[in-house]
């Protein structure tokens, strides 16, 4: 279902942009991405990078940009690990105690914002909490497996299936979950997209609303949901995993498909004439 002719392009100045498959894959820059954050930034645009990429830092993120040559702050970032925390700031016990199946970085940056993280499966953990974890071992789905057993909380920061990368796709968080669901019988609370919490950040940081706002991604379950979940219009850029086929049947539809960015450009500029 495409419902383009609904939407009013000319009233969005908040663009909130899915990374990997919407503007990038792995380091190459996908058709139109620089060009629509220079004609964002040139016409006074606010823009915000949500992804559920937990794997790495936002300080990875940034550099990652800079070689790609896309200048970028820190505070456009809104990750799945800042979601992650804020939920867990939010909604959990500070005294809860947490396994992570993630990155070092993941881990590192959990540690800093004050959480209290075991490496090993500890009596006293609380919660297991999954991320697209590039390091995986067996050891660490061993360890979740027992915590979950003993009745451990399933948290996830993102229900990915795959990760988009040049020559096809990788495991993501919801394809590592999927292990742990198929051996334990548990499922996970997710946190990230399409929990619309990083969303409703981006409207706290610039004080826009729904109405000016339009979240772009190549997934419907996750970008897209997430939209719709916070009500504020969407695009598909069929440069990542969905298919304008897949949005057909979606049960939560885009406002809009895009070939890519460079068409979304194309599509802002003529509604601003």
């Amino acid at each position: 279902m495409n419902r383009g002719e609904t939407v009013d392009l000319s009233q969005k100045k908040l663009f909130l942009l899915d990374l990997d498959g919407t503007i990038y894959l792995e380091e190459s820059l996908l058709p139109g991405a620089a060009e629509f954050l220079s004609w964002a930034r040139e016409t006074g645009c606010a823009v915000r990078y949500l992804t559920n990429n937990s794997s790495r830092g936002v300080e990875a993120g940034l550099e990652k940009m800079r070689r790609l040559g896309i200048p970028a702050r820190r505070e456009e970032f809104l990750t799945a690990v800042e979601a992650t925390a804020y939920y867990l700031h939010t909604r959990r016990k500070p005294s809860d105690v947490y396994y992570a199946v993630g990155t070092d970085s993941f881990c590192r940056q959990l540690r800093e914002a004050g959480f209290d993280l075991r490496q090993t499966p500890d009596r006293d953990v609380t919660a297991v909490l999954c991320a697209f974890d590039t390091e995986l071992s067996y050891q660490k789905v061993e360890n979740a497996c027992r915590l979950l057993a003993r009745g451990a909380d399933f948290l996830a920061t993102n229900p990915d299936l795959a990760c988009p990368t040049l020559f096809g796709f990788i495991p993501d968080c919801g394809s590592i979950c999927q292990l742990l669901v198929n051996a334990c019988g548990r499922r996970p609370v997710y946190i990230g997209k399409p929990d619309p919490t990083m969303i409703q950040m981006a409207w706290r940081q610039t004080g826009y609303g729904p109405a000016e706002t339009l979240m772009v991604g190549d997934r419907l379950y996750t970008d897209i949901a997430c939209g719709v979940n916070a009500g504020t219009d969407t695009v598909l850029v069929l440069t990542g995993e969905a298919t304008a086929a897949d949005a057909a049947v979606s049960d939560t539809p885009p406002s809009l498909i895009c070939r890519d960015m460079a068409q979304l450009l194309e599509r802002l500029k003529e509604a601003r004439k």
